[in-house]
Parts: structure tokens; sequence; C-alpha cells
């Protein structure tokens, strides 16, 4: 089965996390209008801190939510990904036969986070290792340098966790902690297959951000700039620009000027509503042909006992899950 056929057939999951996103976000946005609105009545001066007990109280909300149902979806997407690389076949009902296989393979939605939490945090303390190291030899500027590429590390997480959860899927035999490891040593033992990866993964995220992000930013704008709407935001306009001027850091610098705040708040919108996007429809598609070389270099090699060791003393979160196994 092709890369293009599983990606049509697993991208229900993909439709349903999208509306479910969409939904918490229109949670959290009504939310935080609602706030405003509500502590402007209250008390004229205080609009914006209405705007933050709202958004906290939506980002409460949609942390419950992606939690149980949107990262259940993602598991079965990949699950489903895992089956037709490794089997070359898929069930009639995926979206079922996803949520089935999820629901056997972790019995608790803890054990999934368990899993997911152990793989970030080994590749995270890698990272800050990285970042340390260019401090330590360049100053602040490698420290800068060492921060760019943890940046780097962290779009590589997001793939390796899929596709190392892909590999627990597909190790169904053996318990899911030493499946994580392996899944882990993968990344290492094969580095030369993955880094042909990173090139479209790269350059398909900035490609999408420029096009995507760039013509909603743009929607955005236009839509700011409408009489109306800026005699709305001018309260908010003015309090985040009273908030931030005084501060250090180019972004501060933005929102204190009163001009370049639309552009911002455009430029903001244009990112989230890409970012809905990118991770709906374009994603899925990059992470199949990761996900294939991913697990063929592993069915080829799998990751024996001896060759834990590598990671051992690199990632005290990894030496524990394997002292546990």
């Amino acid at each position: 089965m092709d890369n293009k056929t599983i990606y049509k057939k697993t991208l229900g999951f993909s439709v349903r996390r999208l509306f479910w996103d969409l939904l918490t976000f229109v949670i959290l946005a009504g939310l935080a209008v609602a706030g405003y609105f509500v502590a402007e009545k209250v008390s004229q001066s205080n609009g914006v801190i209405g705007i933050f007990i709202g958004a906290l109280i939506g980002i409460i909300i949609m942390a419950i939510i992606l939690r149980f149902v949107s990262y259940t979806l993602k598991a079965g997407q990949i699950a489903m990904m895992t089956k037709a690389i490794t089997e070359g076949e898929l069930p009639e009902d995926v979206i079922a036969e996803g949520k089935r296989t999820v629901k056997q393979r972790f019995a608790t939605i803890a054990l999934y986070y368990a899993a997911t939490r152990v793989v970030k945090g080994i590749f995270n303390q890698l990272g800050r290792a990285i970042s340390n190291v260019g401090q330590a030899v360049g100053g602040d500027a490698g420290g800068a340098v060492g921060d760019a590429v943890n940046s780097v590390i962290q779009t590589i997480i997001s793939y390796l966790c899929d596709c190392c959860l892909g590999w627990i899927f597909y190790r169904k035999d053996i318990n899911a902690a030493k499946a994580t490891c392996e899944g882990a040593v993968l990344f290492f033992k094969h580095g030369k297959t993955f880094a042909k990866n990173m090139g479209r993964v790269f350059g398909i995220g900035l490609l999408s951000l420029l096009l995507i992000g760039g013509a909603f930013a743009g929607v955005f704008y236009l839509i700011l700039s409408i009489p109306a709407v800026v005699t709305t935001f001018e309260p908010v306009y003015n309090k985040v620009a009273e908030i931030s001027q005084g501060n250090e850091g180019w972004i501060n610098r933005i929102l204190e000027n009163r001009a370049t705040l639309p552009i911002a708040f455009a430029v903001i919108g244009g990112i989230i509503i890409w970012a809905f996007i990118h991770s709906t429809f374009i994603k899925p598609f990059v992470l199949t042909g990761v996900l294939r070389n991913y697990l063929e270099s592993g069915i080829n090699d799998v990751p024996s006992e001896s060759s834990f060791a590598m990671l051992d003393s690199k990632s005290e979160k990894f030496r524990k899950l394997h002292s546990e196994i």
C-alpha cells in the first residue's frame, strides 16, 4: 500500500481532530471575548484582565478535550498508518479499528501519555544539553546557536514521538515500556535514514507556513482594517501597547507600537490557522513517508538489549525506563 493511499484512508482521523481542535479554539476565543466584555461592564479599565481570565478557563477546557479526544484520534491514526505499512492493508472501518487498537495497546489513557512523555523527555534532555554546550563554548552567541538547534530538535521530536508510537503499535507482542525504549534507540541507530527525511519535513513545513499562514494573515489584516473593527479593538490595542511599553525585547517593541499591533494580531491569527491546517492535512502526509522509513529500518534491524546502552548514558529518563523493563 503506497503512501498516498494510506494518507487518504487515514485522513478521517485528521478531519475529526480538526473538528475538535476548532471547537476548542471557538470555546477559547468565546470565553476570552466574554471575559473582556464582562470585565469592561464591571470595571471599564479591566477589559484585558477579563480576556486573560476567560482565556485561562478556555485553556483548561481545551486541555481536557485534547487529552481525552484529540490525542486518542491521533494515536488511532498512527496505529492504522503502522498497520497499513507493515501489513499492506486496512480494514473497512478504519476509524473504529484505530480506536480499538489504541484501547487494546494502552489499557488506560495514562499509559499512552507515559510513553509519549518518556520519548519527549529523552530528546528534550538532549536538546537542552546541546544548548548548554553552545553556551559554554560560545557564550551568548553560542547559546543562541544552541537554542536554534534546539528549536529544530523540537520539530524532529514531534515526528519522532509519532514514529516511536507507531513502533509501539507494531511491537504489540512486547510491553509498551520496552517498545518505547526500542523506538527511542532506533532514532540514533539509524540516524542517516531519518536525516534524509528532514529536508522534506522542514521544506514542506516552511512552504505551507508562507502560503497558508501568509494568506490568512493578509485576510485578518484586511478584517482588522475595517473601521468598525478598528473602533471595537481600540481599547485592546491601547491596553496591550501600555503593558508592553518600556519592556525589553523585539516582541515588546512591536506590541508597544500602536501602528504595528494590527499586523502583529493578523500574523498571530495566520499562524494559528496555519497550525490547524498544517497539522490536519499536510503533516499526516509527510508523516506517512517518515514513518515508513522508520519502521522499515527497525524491522530490518530490531534494537537489542545491548544497543540500549547508547541512551542509558545520555538520558536519565531513558535509563529509568530501561531499568523498569
